[in-house]
């Protein structure tokens, strides 16, 4: 009966690790409640800049902030002109410290 209950804790124990491992925060500057509300003003004020100009395309650009102050913007935009003012937005928002510029460019078919 021992043996049966031993091999039933390792059995299970061993099924539970992979289950542990894939549930760690992937994200590693989330685990501080303080950077990430900083991370999240700092998200939140880009977008709210981009919305206020306007244009759509700038709008639904995405945008996220590490725990350094490095913005990363991703999405398409129309043109290039577009792509340099969303850039310019962040860069002239309060706190960010660099930009990791990943839009890309809609060419029209």
């Amino acid at each position: 009966m021992k043996t049966l209950f031993a091999t039933t804790c390792v059995v299970v124990g061993a099924l539970l690790v992979p289950v542990l491992a894939h549930s760690e925060d992937a994200d590693k500057d989330r685990k501080n409640a303080s950077a990430y509300v900083k991370d999240s003003v700092i998200t939140t004020k880009v977008k709210a800049k981009l919305a206020e100009e306007k244009l759509s395309t700038l709008a639904r650009i995405q945008v996220d902030t590490d725990n350094k102050g490095v913005v990363d913007l991703s999405g398409t935009v129309r043109s290039q002109d577009e792509a340099d003012k969303a850039v310019s937005i962040a860069r002239g928002t309060e706190g960010v410290k660099g930009i990791n510029n990943h839009l890309k460019i809609k060419k029209d078919d």
